[in-house]
């Protein structure tokens, strides 16, 4: 057992927690089981969480919570549903825990909503990604992404990656983009 170095989703909650100053609007753009969505709900005033697998969408909406809103669609979709800005979004990529292990998130289309959210992003704004890339897909998303990360320019981005450097090259990995105030 582990303090600091046990769950990515700990680190992960921590870092929104003490780095964010405006808790207004946030994205889970992975649902799933809807355990960084329930974080959110408790934090920000308005929460849109997409996932494109219907039983993890119709698990959550019988929760009800009045300020969230639970979608069906692709994360790379945000833009049809969202034209304000944000102060954070968190991804989950890789697959449903517990679920078909054959539907995982794809580089492109996770591609294509980073760039989106980054967009919405206000200044002093987080995207968080928790990155699993023990799978063949995980691994293409993991080299499209990381090649993208490396392009963000940084007098407008800054991005820290928290991986596990003793455990296997394909343990999970924690990426954070700050947006400059």
């Amino acid at each position: 057992m582990y303090n600091y170095c046990g769950e990515l989703c700990v680190i992960n909650h921590y870092i929104i927690k003490t780095f964010l100053k405006n808790n207004n609007i946030a994205l889970d753009c992975t649902l799933g089981n809807g355990h960084d969505t329930d974080f959110l709900k408790d934090n920000f005033k308005e929460i849109y969480s997409f996932d494109i697998q219907k039983c993890a969408v119709d698990a959550y909406k019988d929760k009800n919570y009045e300020n969230v809103n639970v979608i069906l669609d692709s994360h790379s979709n945000i833009d049809k549903y969202l034209n304000k800005n944000i102060d954070c979004a968190m991804y989950n990529l890789g697959f449903l825990p517990g679920g078909n292990k054959e539907i995982t998130t794809l580089g492109e289309t996770s591609l294509e909503s980073i760039k989106k959210a980054l967009e919405l992003l206000n200044e002093g704004g987080l995207i968080t990604i928790a990155l699993y890339s023990g799978h063949d897909e995980g691994k293409k998303e993991k080299d499209l992404l990381y090649n993208f990360f490396e392009t963000l320019p940084k007098n407008k981005y800054g991005v820290m990656e928290h991986k596990y450097m003793n455990r296997s090259e394909n343990a999970p990995s924690l990426i954070v983009i700050e947006k400059k105030i």
